[in-house]
């Protein structure tokens, strides 16, 4: 009789996680935060990855939202589990083990930050230790660690500031330069916190607040309290509504459109701008260079009941129409978009923003010959690096002459001044839109221009 084989560590690894609640759930975000702190990779790549491809395979739609609660609890306050995790060990992380760090920093996220009972995280992680051969001599170590984060939690929480310790250093140089101290500081807390989502609806936003139990933004957009599934909501079939940042939505508002009028969504895809200008009975071109993304596109509108022209192309080459207007949504650090993506501040690199201004330059040139005479172009990006913003619409002008400013005013993006730079173009931070609640506070980073190319 034949002995069965031997099963490989991994192996074994997984039909013990298997058995015991929660521990697949912490594998799985111990291994993507190494993914995305070593490797580079963002959690928007690794949570849609194909199932063979993915650190979620097999794992239940609960314990993958639980997975990506403590991956990004860890990515938002990263800093401080880093000191915390520094003061318990006096020799570092054990070479011997590197798998070490990324088991101890998300059970530091779930006992430091979510609601999570402390022996839960204590014994997974634990666990966890001695599921792989190389770690499994530290157990103790883990438990000693973990026990301690727990019994000084109230230290470690008020060990600094987010902009010191949870914003990397050439980021927070930055915003103190662009922002200032005061500035720069609200920017950083904000980021600490998990935002609630916005929805953009077709029309009646205030019908769509009561229907949902939600907030009505001066904006006009619609921002959600419930935690409950998109899918599961009251319009979300019959596609009254699509899921969109406040700020994201406000460059779509900018343009005057009337139907017929013929609009070139340039970087189009997911399609919510494209979305806004078509249910207000614009002609839409929606141009991207990913075909897998136009795909998600055309899926929304399907829902949304809307239709668009959708072009395959690389921005920078497309030829052969003359738009009334442009609406140019273009490639950026996405350092706005932290409070949602903190992946963001860990991925990004101080090198990235030239590269990125570089070719937001090629893009904004392209942009200006596709407008017909007289017509408008919107830049914007979802960045707060003044070379992504204010600096790209400066150097246009200089180079430029026909092209000028149309001011953007308080009454465009629904009263609110302090969205309003100096230059009539829009801006918007992080601490802005307050509320009591600080879950329903704030709004992305993002910056919209609005110009007119001579007649």
């Amino acid at each position: 009789m034949k002995k069965p084989p031997r099963l490989a560590a991994a192996d074994l690894a997984k039909q013990e996680a298997v058995k015991i609640p929660g521990l697949a759930a912490r594998l799985a975000a111990a291994a993507i935060l190494r993914d995305v702190i070593v490797n580079g990779h963002t959690l928007d790549e690794i949570f849609a990855a194909p199932a063979g491809l993915s650190r979620l395979g097999g794992l239940a739609p609960r314990d993958i939202a639980l997975t990506r609660s403590i991956v990004t609890a860890a990515l938002r306050r990263l800093g401080t589990i880093r000191l915390a995790l520094a003061a318990l060990l006096d020799n570092g992380f054990p070479r011997p083990a590197p798998q070490l760090e990324w088991i101890l920093t998300a059970a530091a996220a779930q006992i430091l930050f979510l609601d999570v009972p402390d022996h839960a995280a204590v014994d997974l992680a634990v666990r966890m230790t001695r599921l792989d051969p190389k770690s499994a001599p530290y157990a103790a170590l883990v438990n000693g660690v973990a026990r301690n984060l727990a019994r000084r939690r109230d230290e470690f929480l008020a060990s600094g500031t987010a902009l010191d310790i949870d914003t990397p250093a050439w980021l927070a140089a930055r915003w103190r330069k662009a922002y200032g101290e005061e500035t720069a500081q609200a920017i950083a807390a904000a980021n600490r916190l998990e935002p609630t989502l916005d929805i953009s609806v077709k029309s009646d936003p205030a019908f769509w607040a009561e229907k949902l139990d939600a907030v009505l933004l001066p904006t006009g957009s619609v921002r959600l309290k419930t935690h409950a599934p998109v899918h599961d909501l009251p319009g979300y079939d019959e596609g009254a509504w699509w899921v969109q940042d406040a700020a994201a939505a406000l460059p779509a508002q900018l343009l005057e459109v009337s139907p017929g009028f013929h609009v070139g969504d340039l970087c189009s895809a997911p399609g919510g701008k494209a979305a806004q200008l078509a249910a207000r009975g614009a002609r839409v071109t929606a141009v991207d260079r990913s075909a897998e993304r136009l795909k998600i596109l055309a899926t929304n509108f399907q829902r949304l009941r809307l239709e668009a022209e959708v072009v395959v192309a690389d921005v920078t080459t497309l030829n052969g129409y003359a738009f009334d207007a442009v609406l140019l949504d273009a490639p950026c650090s996405g350092t706005g978009t932290i409070r949602r993506h903190p992946d963001i501040a860990w991925t990004k690199k101080t090198g990235d923003i030239a590269k990125l201004a570089a070719l937001q330059t090629k893009m904004l040139d392209k942009a200006f010959e596709l407008v017909r005479p007289g017509g408008t172009l919107i830049y914007c990006v979802c960045s707060i690096e003044p070379e992504e913003g204010e600096q790209q619409i400066a150097n246009l002008l200089r180079r430029n002459p026909d092209i000028s400013r149309a001011p953007i005013t308080a009454e465009d993006v629904g009263g609110q001044s302090g969205f309003i730079n100096a230059q009539g173009e829009l801006r918007t931070l992080q601490p802005y839109l307050p509320s009591d609640d600080p879950r329903l506070s704030g709004i992305d980073g993002f910056f919209a221009a609005r110009l007119v190319r001579r007649a």
